[in-house]
């Protein structure tokens, strides 16, 4: 009965597929790889606003965690990308000493060179990640004039960095934008203003992940699992590409093919060479297992991964109690902060998430409540709501706008969060966008403030949580290498 009921479904799963591939565009696939301006409009856990409360609302305060922009490859990937090309000349040698028929040859394999071979800089922000956060100022000014109409004190808007290059380039890029023609320097009246940043080796609030050293203890043990966890997808896209070129792969090239393919579609926009090698299957599943390390080791996959970011959560609790205190007293206008903007990584954006509970579906909020594991992300073709593509792209975003609503019977203040710019639902809420500041306190932010960044970085870790999670990802490992099913949605 299970076999019929599964046939008679197969011919409705061949049409969504083959529907979804006559619409499907990479460029929305391509994880934390994936470009601002693709990633915003992607579909995903969007809240329908619920306007009608803030109406007689006005905003008295934005807090803002972003991601750097655009970058260019780092110098590690520089280097895998030029083993790439070493490999590709070696599968076609390979390839002409069989007298193998070489007309299934992917045509830019001849002769191919890295866009960014002999390079001398690396991960640096490129032109669209300015523009990226130029923009996304521009538009943050015109959404809430209320909050940025005062002249320019870096404490009524503290702009704040880490002091990697690209991270501090896009806050600079940001605050153009945002006080584009409000200055008196050169024909565009720009202005100058401040960015602050901590030392790498002692930014608890934004490079938390670096100072954590049970974190470090944590990716260290857990990462050779994840690898191993990947190994069967790669496996099989390794063996279809061979069948589909007839040239010997291995699992390596194509996992740095997929790579190529992210950087020609992020940041050249081209898709016609490394990304046309894949089917759109096949893409999606390498986006899939893109996602489960994002989830194992630096999202909802265990609690440290988020835990850690309490110091970011407690300046963005203290920046609105600062913001209410104000309005109460009735402070001047340019005597108290109106914004506070800062600007790291998705190291940094991913944890913040979590700590605020987006993404989540069903139940899970209670779960993560009451400090139990989660499932981990669902294969394609079902659908999951925790992507890297919309969580934490290039120059990827969240938003808590802070209310005053002085006629609302039920509370003064409301909190509001927007992620890349649309409106998300709080779990911890009741799934609205909008909370009420007293609620958003208690049920959001109150059971992380109970940990203490010091003693979960820095005392040793408890046993039992470590190994459950160990648990989990082998029995994911088992179960994916052991499914036949390509279809196969049972994961652990």
């Amino acid at each position: 009965m299970k076999k019929a009921v599964m046939a008679a479904l197969l011919p409705l799963s061949a049409l969504m597929y083959s529907y979804a591939e006559e619409s499907f565009d990479v460029r929305h696939y391509l994880c934390t790889a994936t470009r601002y301006d693709v990633a915003k409009d992607i579909p995903g856990n969007v809240a329908l606003p619920n306007s009608s409360v803030l109406d007689q609302c006005t905003p008295i305060h934005l807090n803002l965690v972003a991601r750097h922009g655009t970058r260019s490859p780092t110098k590690k990937k520089i280097k895998e990308l030029d083993d790439l090309a070493t490999r590709i000349e070696v599968l076609l040698q390979d390839a002409k000493e069989q007298k193998l028929a070489l007309q299934k040859v992917p045509a830019w394999f001849w002769g191919w060179k890295p866009p960014w071979k002999g390079k001398l800089t690396s991960g640096e922000l490129i032109r669209e990640g300015e523009e990226e956060h130029y923009n996304l100022a521009i538009r943050t000014r015109e959404r809430f004039p209320q909050l940025f109409n005062e002249d320019y004190h870096p404490y009524v808007y503290a702009i704040k960095a880490t002091q990697i290059p690209r991270a501090s380039a896009s806050a600079v890029a940001f605050g153009m934008g945002l006080f584009s023609g409000r200055g008196n320097l050169g024909p565009g009246r720009d202005r100058a203003f401040a960015v602050s940043s901590e030392s790498c080796e002692s930014d608890k609030m934004l490079r938390f992940h670096d100072c954590c050293q049970n974190y470090k203890a944590f990716r260290k043990i857990q990462e050779p699992t994840v690898h191993k966890l990947k190994e069967p997808i790669l496996d099989e896209i390794t063996n279809a590409l061979r069948r589909r070129y007839e040239l010997n792969f291995r699992r390596q090239d194509v996992s740095s093919l997929w790579y190529l393919c992210k950087q020609e579609a992020s940041l050249l926009n081209m898709t016609n060479q490394a990304c046309a090698l894949f089917t759109p299957s096949e893409v999606s599943l390498l986006e899939w297992i893109d996602d489960l390390k994002l989830f194992i080791l630096e999202g909802y996959g265990n609690a440290l991964n988020y835990r850690m970011g309490v110091p970011l959560l407690e300046d963005v609790v203290q920046s609105m109690e600062q913001a209410i205190m104000a309005q109460e007293e009735g402070l001047a206008p340019g005597t108290y902060e109106k914004a506070r903007m800062r600007f790291a990584h998705a190291e940094t954006l991913l944890p913040f998430s979590c700590l605020l509970g987006l993404f989540l579906e069903g139940s899970e909020f209670d779960k993560i409540q009451k400090e139990q594991p989660l499932k981990l992300p669902p294969k394609p073709p079902q659908r999951r709501t925790w992507r890297g593509s919309v969580v934490a792209p290039f120059a990827g975003n969240t938003m808590l706008v802070l209310y005053s609503c002085p006629n609302n019977s039920s509370s003064k203040y409301f909190v509001q969060v927007l992620h890349n710019e649309h409106p998300v639902p709080m779990p911890g809420c009741g799934n609205s966008d909008i909370c009420p500041y007293e609620i958003f306190k208690e049920s959001i932010v109150a059971p992380h403030l109970r940990h203490n960044y010091d003693k979960l970085c820095n005392l040793k870790m408890e046993e039992p949580e470590q190994t459950s999670v160990t648990s989990k990802l082998s029995e994911t490992v088992r179960f994916s290498q052991s499914s036949d099913d390509p279809q196969s949605t049972k994961v652990e």
